[in-house]
């Protein structure tokens, strides 16, 4: 790629941290740095968190840890889920979690690089279904 071409934003979007006690957790996060944690409409074991900063901070979620070391997952913007999802596999990750969608917002799926570390990518998409 010459320096002229403009490269695709890969930029973190949301994260998603896991909880044994996710009161402790909203608590802990909400007072160290004031994050305002709300329940996320229609789940009862994922809530939104607002960062508080500019329209381009990415915000979050604090999610009932479902495994014993599961890890705190960031996801990057990409121009389309499918593309990267053919991209990670031929420079040796893995995709855990196929493509899935969030009505009305985008698409996303979650990888596994090849040092077994996790991370998502995430499509906008406001026609997803």
């Amino acid at each position: 790629m010459s320096k002229s071409e403009k490269k695709e934003a890969a930029s973190i979007v949301w994260f998603e941290i896991p909880a044994d006690n996710p009161e402790r957790a909203k608590a802990f996060y909400g007072n160290l740095f004031g994050w305002k944690i709300s329940p996320f409409p229609g789940s009862d074991d994922y809530w939104h968190i607002d960062t508080g900063g500019a329209d381009d901070t990415p915000d979050g979620a604090l999610k009932r840890r479902k495994q014993p070391q599961e890890p705190v997952v960031n996801y990057v913007s990409v121009d389309s889920v499918d593309k990267y999802a053919d991209k990670i596999a031929k420079l040796g990750g893995k995709i855990c979690m196929a493509k899935t969608a969030v009505p009305q917002m985008g698409y996303f799926a979650v990888c596994q690089d090849p040092e077994r570390n996790p991370f998502g990518i995430w499509q906008s998409d406001p026609n997803a279904k």
